[in-house]
């Protein structure tokens, strides 16, 4: 009877130790863009937890054992068109594999333009992207990381506000409203993963530009969240992951980001395989595909 008392009470504890905690970006009554509204949060489970009309954005933080943490952070973006979050495909499922790296694995839930409470909604997940970077370099401390060691990773329209977080971390978005505000936005590196790049060419993902702009497809917005043309020699070091049969977000969007780093001396690498399509995440039901997990490890630990 001991053993198994004994037994449960280890399962517990590790139990507790793997358990996810949440954290609201914003102070309460102070979220920037937010218009009240009746509008109420959806969370539909078909296969995969799809989050819409996201009403409080949230850092959803999953800590390694202390003995086994390296010291990083990486903040995740679930893809989803900037209509939907696919929260766990592209999102904690993510966030315990890092952990089993020793990689705290920090969840963003953005809130998503297609929502009826937002004023400027093109800025938005912008926003909420600084905004988690900042609070959680500000918590390095309380997390037990490094806060030079925090990257991102994005999927899809998440690697789009990746590489918009990578490219515009300085741009003046929100006014600052704590101490967190003071701290730099810049990821120090970033992954992204069959992302999404260009709002101006003919590769470009339609409906995840309609979705963020909402209809404002002015010239200058065009070119803002083109993220190829706005890489500057600041943008934090790169890692792309793609496969070449993507139809719905075509390879030539990575080719595109790896270019433009590349002509501004900024350090990249990028992983192109075969076949994968799209949203195939970690892909672990396919041998050779999954291991850009690997790559991304070692690619990791070649920035040090």
């Amino acid at each position: 009877m001991k053993t198994i008392l004994s037994f449960i009470l280890i399962l517990t504890v590790m139990n507790l130790q793997a358990q996810d905690t949440i954290i609201p970006l914003w102070p309460n009554g102070k979220i920037p863009n937010r218009v009240e509204t009746d509008e109420k949060e959806e969370h539909v489970k078909e296969g995969i937890l799809r989050i819409s009309k996201v009403q409080e954005p949230t850092i959803e933080v999953y800590l390694p054992a202390k003995q086994n943490a390296t010291g990083e952070a990486v903040l995740i973006f679930p893809g989803g068109g900037y209509h939907i979050l696919a929260y766990d495909w592209e999102g904690t499922d993510i966030a315990k594999f890092l952990n089993g790296k020793g990689i705290a694995g920090i969840v963003v839930k953005y809130r998503l333009p297609t929502s009826e409470s937002l004023k400027e909604k093109y800025n938005v997940p912008l926003i909420d992207a600084q905004r988690a970077l900042r609070l959680v370099r500000s918590m390095a401390a309380e997390f037990n990381i490094n806060a030079n060691k925090i990257g991102i990773v994005g999927f899809s329209a998440g690697g789009h506000l990746a590489s918009t977080l990578g490219t515009h971390f300085n741009e003046k978005v929100y006014n600052g409203i704590d101490a967190a505000d003071k701290l730099s936005a810049r990821p120090d590196f970033l992954t992204l993963v069959y992302p999404v790049i260009t709002f101006t060419q003919s590769t470009k993902h339609s409906g995840s530009q309609k979705a963020l702009l909402q209809g404002n497809e002015t010239e200058e917005l065009l070119q803002r969240f083109s993220n190829e043309t706005q890489v500057t020699p600041e943008t934090p070091p790169t890692l792309l992951v793609h496969a070449t049969d993507d139809t719905a977000v075509p390879v030539e969007n990575s080719l595109l980001f790896f270019q433009a780093l590349k002509d501004k001396g900024v350090s990249a690498t990028m992983h192109i395989y075969p076949k994968g399509g799209h949203g195939f995440s970690l892909a672990r039901n396919d041998e050779h595909l999954r291991g850009w997990t690997e790559r991304m490890f070692e690619w990791m630990s070649s920035l040090d």
